[in-house]
């Protein structure tokens, strides 16, 4: 295998997240060409497919149809002849070239959106047997996006809305067949927009997929040649210490002291990377048992702290264990390590709020600035400096991406010198 290099400064700085919170900076283009290469494409594809285009209004994302570019594709749901000829000539007349078919029973229409593709469909309110609204549900349980408008004699105002509130694009009285033209138009720009916005968030998540793939690919072909100079370095500090000069020893002991970093950079980014990806299936799981384990894991640390960790009965999550054990060993390891002088005092609750469950972990440490509490969660962002209080930043980045993983929130309400309180929401499963 063909592992790359870099310097121990370089990947900190690559991976360093600025001030201002933004992630275009993430990583340096000299340093990670691949990971330079997937934010630029998703950059491009992002402002390419943006909602709102700088030189383009909601009225030109339809007017290709009434511009000889493109047919368009009309279902018209109607069984007064008269009428669909009406509507047909109001498009025609308000600049749409369209190719149309006519049905009247709901088995036609079922059979016309199942083997043929339509822009729109212009549907009467009032049909025999049944009604326009019933287009909308048949086109959702087929998963379709086609804007319906609602044609009718009468309609008053409360079931308009009531139409529009349950799906219809719009409605348009049969004496005010002028305004059709506009409603069809507002219709089918308003679908564009939904598909380029999902065409967006797809493009969207397949770049996220892409970065998430690039840190555990990384991190983990990383770890071989760090181990290797991690060990020599240690046997030339442990053959030639005291034997070379003075400055000798202290180069030797700062590429140490680089490479050990290094090497706690890479497995918490690999422990980064995972969180979502591995296979355990989520399963009823009794956070009092996760929490046994995570105090056992922790016992010599709250041992040589002096710390007090008290919980009520907690509830039965459904969550993969090892995610939740990872989630609370994060967020009671961080309040013992920013502790205050007096021994940590951690007390953690549940309580159960609509759809979800909201959890708290309370300490009495050093406590967060108001204009930082958003800053904790960020990847590698330290408050303090490695001298005093030693890590890599990535803790409570993790307890962030396992929370929102599983649809949740975490958040943290603090004062300096008063302590923490870290909080987080885990939804009920859906039905």
């Amino acid at each position: 295998m063909n592992y790359w290099s870099v310097s121990q400064e370089e990947f900190t700085q690559g991976f360093e997240v600025p001030a201002d919170g933004k992630a275009g900076s993430l990583y340096a283009k000299d340093r990670f060409p691949m990971a330079m290469e997937i934010i630029e494409n998703t950059e491009r594809s992002v402002a390419s497919k943006a909602l709102v285009h700088p030189h383009r209004t909601r009225d030109s994302e339809a007017k290709s149809f009434g511009q000889g570019t493109r047919t368009m594709r009309v279902l018209v749901v109607e069984d007064n002849a008269s009428d669909s000829e009406l509507m047909l000539h109001a498009l025609k007349a308000g600049g749409f070239e369209s190719d149309a078919e006519v049905v009247q029973a709901p088995a036609e229409f079922a059979d016309r959106i199942r083997t043929h593709k339509y822009d729109i469909v212009l549907a009467d309110y009032r049909l025999p047997g049944w009604d326009g609204m019933e287009t909308v549900t048949m086109l959702r349980q087929e998963n379709l996006d086609v804007p319906v408008v609602l044609v009718s004699g009468a309609l008053g105002e409360l079931k308009a809305v009531e139409c529009i509130k349950q799906g219809a694009a719009d409605y348009v009285l049969k004496d005010n067949l002028a305004r059709l033209p506009q409603s069809v138009r507002r219709a089918i720009a308003e679908k564009e927009l939904r598909e380029e916005n999902r065409r967006t968030q797809e493009e969207l998540a397949r770049s996220n997929r892409d970065l998430e793939q690039f840190a555990y690919v990384a991190s983990h072909d990383l770890q071989e040649p760090l181990r290797m100079v991690a060990t020599y370095t240690q046997l030339l500090a442990e053959r030639y210490q005291g034997k070379l000069d003075e400055n000798a020893d202290k180069y030797i002991h700062y590429a140490i002291d680089g490479a050990l970093r290094m090497q706690t950079l890479v497995k918490d980014l690999l422990a980064f990377s995972r969180v979502g990806r591995k296979q355990e299936p989520a399963h009823d799981t009794d956070c009092n048992l996760v929490l046994r384990s995570v105090l056992a894991n922790l016992k010599s640390t709250i041992q040589e702290s002096g710390a007090r960790v008290t919980y009520e009965t907690l509830p039965v999550l459904v969550a993969a264990e090892s995610e939740l054990v990872q989630l609370f060993q994060n967020l009671i390891a961080n309040a013992i390590k920013f502790r205050s002088a007096k021994p940590p005092e951690i007390r953690i609750t549940a309580c159960r709020k609509k759809e979800e469950w909201w959890f708290a972990i309370e300490d009495n440490g050093i406590g967060i600035a108001p204009q930082h509490v958003e800053d904790v969660f960020v990847i590698f962002k330290r408050l303090h400096t490695r001298e005093e209080y030693p890590g890599s930043g990535i803790g409570l980045a993790i307890c962030k991406k396992i929370v929102e993983h599983n649809h949740g929130h975490i958040w943290v309400e603090s004062q300096p010198g008063q302590g923490s309180r870290f909080q987080f929401s885990w939804p009920f499963p859906s039905e």
